[in-house]
């Protein structure tokens, strides 16, 4: 799993040095840094009264301290649970508008399957009489890509996306943007939007390559159980809501912290197949010798971060973690016949409206 709240001395460009804490186990370059702490106020100096001149054999005086004012936190930290109306409603929002989209894209691609039937068997034909090319770089690509399941298809676009956001994190001009954005924090001036971009950042190379590879050796079982449609509205709604479980528990606990990573939707993916399939044998990648059945591995997992939850462990994110946990469990359990399976009266109001627009050809019935 990958961590999520991980203690790291970070500065921004051109700023002073400051403590903050990330989804991330690794150290932050001295780039990253910003000052947190005190530092000395300019005093004014004040004129001399005659009762302040004493004689140069009198004992001296006890010495002035100097005052130190401390300086604004880069992020305030209210403790008011009202800032979390706005999160919360995006994340409702967000996740209708995932479901919703992922039911249009399922019709559509539907429709374009059996309008494309006899354009498929020509490509087929065409393939068979055009002579092959040995060495074609195209066609080893397309070899590879068609070798993959379904599920790892799907999820090579995240794969991508998380790959470019990490090199982001790479260019000097662009850490302030990514600090701003691609991290989450309850009391950051950006609330909504870095709760689906920080799903897809990450600043540690290890911490990507964890999610990755536990995001791709899943990715079969989920997809061919959910289908590539459902699987992304569970995966982006699962990084929106993970994301507001750990605001949550940071307004309770008053720790404001950034938290960044894929580590909450992995997290629902693991889950749910864990819950659907809960006899299947998982194995540790360095350890293959020992095998555990799927259930067990949940439970163990769902320990683990409750004991992190009220401990205050702060390597990982571990609200983040368990909010991803109980929406896969509960998706699969009572989520897929209360969304999916209740999506029929919206595909008839977008079939409506896409045939009323003369988007609907001979094919526009399906």
């Amino acid at each position: 799993m990958a961590w999520r709240s991980c203690s790291v001395l970070c500065r921004l460009t051109g700023g002073d040095p400051f403590l903050c804490s990330v989804r991330g186990g690794s150290r932050w370059p001295g780039s990253l840094q910003q000052r947190c702490g005190f530092r000395k106020a300019a005093r004014k100096p004040e004129p001399k009264k005659p009762e302040d001149l004493v004689p140069a054999h009198t004992e001296p005086s006890e010495p002035v301290v100097q005052n130190r004012a401390p300086m604004q936190p880069p992020f305030s930290s209210p403790r008011t649970f009202t800032r979390l109306v706005r999160p919360f409603l995006f994340t409702v929002g967000f996740t209708g508008c995932s479901f919703g989209a992922a039911a249009i894209w399922q019709y559509e691609a539907l429709k374009s399957r059996v309008q494309g039937y006899f354009d498929g068997v020509r490509a087929d034909w065409l393939e068979k009489v055009r002579p092959q090319k040995r060495g074609d770089l195209r066609r080893e690509i397309n070899q590879w890509w068609n070798s993959l399941t379904e599920g790892q298809k799907t999820v090579t676009g995240i794969i991508a996306a998380n790959a470019v956001v990490f090199c982001c994190w790479r260019v000097p001009s662009l850490q302030r943007l990514m600090v701003r954005y691609f991290t989450s924090n309850p009391a950051s001036k950006s609330l909504c939007s870095p709760m689906l971009l920080s799903t897809f950042s990450h600043f540690s190379f290890f911490h990507m390559a964890a999610n990755m590879y536990v995001l791709w050796s899943f990715s079969t079982s989920a997809v061919s159980m959910l289908g590539r449609e459902q699987f992304m509205a569970v995966y982006l709604s699962a990084g929106v809501i993970s994301t507001f479980v750990s605001y949550v528990c940071k307004m309770a606990s008053g720790r404001f912290s950034p938290s960044l990573g894929a580590s909450g939707a992995i997290m629902t993916v693991l889950a749910a197949v864990c819950t659907k399939m809960p006899e299947a044998k998982l194995a540790i990648i360095f350890l293959p010798m020992f095998t555990f059945s799927a259930a067990n591995a949940l439970k163990a997992i769902v320990a683990l971060d409750a004991a992190g939850l009220v401990l205050g462990w702060k390597l990982f994110d571990h609200a983040a973690h368990l909010g991803g946990a109980m929406f896969g469990i509960w998706y699969i359990l009572f989520g897929h016949d209360l969304i999916w399976r209740n999506r029929e009266p919206f595909v008839k109001l977008w079939h409506e409206l896409r045939t009323r627009g003369g988007g609907g050809g001979p094919g526009g019935a399906v």
